[in-house]
């Protein structure tokens, strides 16, 4: 057995997690020798009891190893465990930082620098527009985005980040071969083309209700600062908040109308003294604090005539002039699909050509 594969079978085990792991490898110095000990031995270490020991040293008896090594290298993953160099140093920091992390995709040192990204998964149109603007300042910016691939604000911040040709990780509460929600497959494997999906649970682990809250500590330990945009005051981001609170994380929040139940959540953690952010450059700003190497957003500030546009944006930017325009004229005028139009206005509005207005109307600043 190798190294590795110790690892993997360590979290195979039920009633055994990362802080009783941590505290038997104190004991007993490898993954190895945990699996190889005897009841008496494992008991030694302190939070392990009689049942624990036992389910340890019967691990064979409840553990398919062969099975799920196989399925790891159908699917073609990584698995990286606290002694790889590509383990999150951030992560690997948190009380319980997870055993394994089931790679689908390829992650890179440039994604230890990561800010997370999380809100409703019923979102209203005002948090989708902030996320998907501040997600891509933040991914064209060179930071990478960490998010829960769930329904809402996760979804807009993966599909944002991809937009701005940035890096994204998605962050699962189910295993790899389970993913959930369904319908954001597509989704997963565009982000594993330029990211990674990842999960600490066994490839056909079925998401559950504790499944997500415990995922929830990953995206807050692994990020630099957590941007909550739109929450209710019941609301598993605000868990993550507190988590990464907890962690020594900066959380950033989208303040939102006082009358509307969606901003509640945000509202509070301002209240709370979380800081308060309109634009990704706010965030990215309080970042380069902690990160003075870090990549900044690019300020161009060169005529029109001297930056180079691909052919959409050439199109839309034709399209605009010194008057405002709705968003719907830009379609008829430049023949766009919606999709299309929605990501080169991000574009132009990051390469300062164009501004966004209230109402979803544009306007060329040169």
């Amino acid at each position: 057995m190798t190294r590795k594969e110790a690892w993997i079978a360590l979290n195979l085990i039920p009633q055994v997690g990362p802080v009783r792991v941590r505290k038997l490898l104190q004991s007993l110095g490898t993954p190895e020798c945990i699996l190889s000990a005897k009841p008496s031995e494992l008991m030694q270490a302190e939070g392990i009891g009689r049942a624990q020991a036992d389910a340890i040293a019967a691990w064979q008896s409840s553990v398919n190893l062969e099975a799920e090594l196989k399925k790891i290298q159908e699917r073609g993953l990584t698995i990286l465990t606290q002694e790889d160099e590509l383990y999150p140093p951030l992560l690997k920091a948190i009380h319980d930082p997870p055993l394994v992390l089931y790679v689908w995709g390829e992650l890179t040192k440039r994604d230890h620098q990561a800010v997370g990204v999380v809100g409703s998964r019923h979102a209203t149109m005002y948090g989708l527009n902030a996320t998907k603007k501040m997600s891509f300042q933040i991914a064209y910016s060179g930071f990478t985005v960490i998010s829960g691939l769930a329904r809402g604000i996760d979804t807009a911040a993966h599909e944002s980040a991809l937009a701005a040709k940035g890096r994204t990780v998605a962050v699962l509460g189910s295993g790899i071969g389970k993913l959930y929600p369904p319908e954001n497959m597509a989704l997963a494997e565009r982000i594993a083309q330029n990211g990674a999906v990842i999960s600490e649970y066994p490839v056909d682990r079925v998401a559950d209700k504790q499944t997500f809250p415990y995922r929830n500590r990953i995206v807050a330990g692994w990020c630099s600062g957590l941007l909550v945009v739109e929450a209710p005051l019941r609301s598993g981001s605000l868990i993550t908040a507190q988590q990464a609170t907890e962690q020594g994380r900066t959380v950033y929040a989208v303040p939102g109308p006082i009358d509307k139940p969606t901003s509640a959540g945000c509202n509070r953690l301002i209240q709370q003294g979380a800081k308060l952010v309109m634009d990704g450059g706010d965030v990215l700003d309080d970042l380069m604090t902690l990160f003075p190497t870090a990549p900044k957003a690019p300020l161009i500030e060169q005529p029109a005539a001297v930056v180079k546009l691909s052919l959409d944006e050439e199109i839309l930017f034709r399209a605009l002039d010194a008057e405002e325009r709705h968003i719907d004229d830009l379609a008829q005028l430049s023949g766009l699909t919606p999709a299309t139009i929605n990501v080169t206005l991000m574009r132009l509005e990051m390469k300062r050509l164009i501004r966004a207005l209230p109402g979803r109307r544009f306007v060329r600043l040169v």
